[in-house]
């Protein structure tokens, strides 16, 4: 199992929205068998820093969806309307 951190600043206004879209995308995820559970945390002292944190069976189940067309389309979405920069991500164990 590892666990992967996902670090996002949306653009001031569309926090409810990126909210909203990371839901959606949390659903999604429940139906891929290398996913386990995902959780979205927002940063109390800055309301427009998110983090989402989601556990995964192994790294390559999490490579194969952040290669999948599900994944592209949402963050091409996310990077012409919400988001503020470049997201980051972190894979902790493996």
């Amino acid at each position: 199992m590892v666990t992967v951190g996902m670090y996002y600043d949306v653009i001031p206004g569309k926090e409810t929205t990126f909210e909203e879209s990371v839901e959606t995308v949390i659903g999604v995820l429940g139906q891929d068998p290398g996913h386990l559970k995902s959780f979205l945390y927002r940063q109390v002292k800055n309301a427009s820093s998110y983090a989402i944190i989601s556990e995964w069976s192994s790294q390559e189940a999490f490579v194969t969806f952040i290669r999948s067309d599900v994944f592209k389309g949402v963050t091409d979405w996310g990077k012409a309307e919400i988001l503020a920069h470049r997201p980051s991500h972190k894979v902790y164990g493996a």
